[in-house]
């Protein structure tokens, strides 16, 4: 197995929705040839009124800055998918590339569940990389295609020095509760494949021995885990 090109990884809670005590997060890679690569962007600057359930915190751009980087040293965004709570900032990132599967932004464009962040996520074809299922993006880093949540969406696979490796399941699996081979029926229609993409993800868990399994969206573990300034490497 290749080495591990991933010497750091930081975790930022962004915001929340407070009435069901979730945590609004994302990632922050750094590589051992200095490039910083962010995972999801968070909530947008200022919240629709439709989606008023969520509350910004401190937001990507000043936890950034709290650790000397601006959002021109930010090199890649992988967008795991473009709901409000993950795809709220990438306009900010004019320097990046963005990194989402094909599959997820050939629907986006006409699904008003991605309108509000539209102009975010909405950037010239040639700062966006589209990729085709499962894909090593850096040796240490990679995608795994998780659609369910919603179409095309992608978990991540960060392998560290020290830590080992982790695994971002991102909305395919916001929950620890979820991450299980027990059916559940939370009524989805697309239950079908958010079951599908959960086996796929135990499956990889179990084969690759992953010993640790961040869970976004999951208060209670979110609670004990080192936030930005400190990291994981």
């Amino acid at each position: 197995m290749s080495q591990s090109a991933v010497k750091r990884l930081y975790l930022m809670q962004v915001g929340s929705m407070p009435q069901y005590q979730i945590p609004i997060v994302c990632y922050l890679l750094q590589t051992e040839d200095g490039k910083n690569i962010l995972i999801d962007s968070g909530l947008p600057e200022i919240i629709p009124e439709e989606a008023s359930d969520f509350q910004n915190g401190q937001d990507v751009i000043e936890q950034l800055a709290s650790i000397g980087l601006k959002p021109d040293d930010i090199h890649i965004v992988i967008s795991t998918h473009y709901d409000l709570d993950h795809a709220g900032r990438h306009a900010a990132f004019t320097k990046a590339h963005y990194v989402v599967q094909r599959a997820h932004h050939a629907v986006a464009a006409s699904n008003p569940r991605f309108a509000a962040t539209r102009p975010q996520w909405d950037q010239p074809m040639e700062r966006i990389r589209l990729v085709d299922g499962d894909t090593e993006l850096l040796p240490g880093l990679e995608l795994i295609e998780t659609s369910g949540h919603v179409p095309g969406h992608q978990s991540v696979l960060v392998r560290l020095p020290q830590t080992g490796t982790i695994l971002l399941p991102i909305d395919a699996v916001p929950f620890g509760e979820g991450f299980t081979r027990d059916a559940q029926d939370d009524g989805s229609p697309d239950a079908a494949a958010i079951r599908a993409s959960t086996v796929k993800l135990l499956d990889l868990a179990e084969r690759e021995q992953i010993g640790w399994v961040i869970f976004g969206h999951d208060e209670a573990q979110w609670a004990g885990l080192n936030k930005l300034p400190e990291y994981y490497e």
